[in-house]
């Protein structure tokens, strides 16, 4: 065979199986390696989305449970008129030696003379003349509030409520229909914007989720729980069965009513990946636990409470005793 022959030739069969061969090999490693890296950012997928979610959850938990308890109006509240000063006063019945003056904004405030029986408190804040009424009742149009003063006050005088909620966070004892191992409940300025809120949280491991239910603290009704309120999906029952919340609690008498005050609240939530390992082939789960989380103005009124200073202390307003029950389903 000529030169000119032997390099028109080509290769040879068994040189293309080699080839062939590995190329196989080489495609086969590569393709494992991709396979090895697509399972490996599926798992980093499935726990960075776990983590995201149950930390953002626990954040929005940790903050509003701070909030908790706080007392306040979305608007300034200055006297529109002089009022005159009274022989006495009585804080467990307000109407007696009371007047009825106009405000600049009575949004936000409530009294209800029950039952049960529950009156605001507010601070005059004028120097020397700074005294703490309570309010006997309230009106929104045209804006005016009932109280019984013991100091004279002159037009303009701010108004502003002082202390907190005694039951910022409703106890799970001593309350009717109170918070409890998988439902938590609380109200107040939560997102200080001084607008007062009523806020739920259920733990359902049932369905799976954890619901955040928010509405007004004077809300007419409240609402069922749907599915737009998931805060958190994939939610299941915590190790050794512990509870998704529970409770550090003190009582404190305050003018002869006792209050339970809710010092301390342990939120502790179990969740799992939306899908399983490719690794493993189980569903990844993590626990994020949160203990002693404070709420404040809560912690603040019971503090107040407990060296006698009462006229700190705010009880549960009507409108948010009638929204502890759950709803009547239809």
């Amino acid at each position: 065979m000529t030169r000119a022959a032997r390099a028109e030739s080509g290769f040879s069969l068994i040189e293309l199986m080699v080839s062939t061969a590995v190329l196989l090999i080489v495609s086969s490693i590569v393709t494992s390696a991709l396979l090895q890296m697509t399972n490996s950012q599926t798992t980093i997928w499935n726990r960075t989305e776990m983590h995201s979610g149950i930390r953002g959850a626990t954040e929005l938990l940790q903050q509003e449970v701070g909030q908790a308890g706080r007392v306040s109006t979305p608007n300034p509240v200055t006297l529109g008129a002089a009022v005159v000063a009274q022989v006495s006063c009585d804080q467990a019945a307000p109407l007696t030696n009371s007047v009825t003056v106009s405000v600049s904004s009575a949004t936000g405030l409530w009294a209800s003379a029950g039952p049960p029986a529950s009156y605001e408190l507010l601070t005059t804040l004028d120097g020397d003349n700074q005294e703490t009424i309570t309010l006997a009742a309230v009106a929104t149009s045209p804006p005016t509030i009932t109280a019984c003063f013991t100091k004279a006050h002159p037009p303009g005088t701010v108004l502003l409520p002082m202390g907190g909620f005694a039951t910022g966070i409703i106890p799970n004892t001593g309350v009717v229909n109170g918070s409890t191992d998988t439902l938590l409940k609380m109200y107040g300025d939560i997102n200080g914007d001084g607008n007062m809120v009523y806020v739920e949280y259920t733990c359902d491991t049932v369905a799976r989720n954890l619901y955040r239910n928010v509405m007004a603290f004077d809300a007419g009704s409240k609402p069922a729980v749907t599915n737009s309120q998931i805060l958190l999906s994939n939610i299941i029952p915590n190790p050794g069965g512990t509870p998704c919340f529970t409770y550090q609690t003190s009582s404190v008498t305050v003018q002869g009513t006792l209050f339970t005050f809710v010092l301390d609240v342990a939120v502790t939530l179990t969740v799992e990946t939306q899908q399983r390992d490719p690794v493993t082939k189980e569903f990844q789960t993590e626990t994020k636990a949160l203990l002693n989380v404070s709420p404040r103005n809560v912690f603040n009124a019971w503090m107040l409470a407990s060296i006698g200073y009462s006229d700190r202390v705010q009880s549960t307003p009507a409108t948010v005793t009638a929204l502890l029950p759950e709803p009547v389903s239809p």
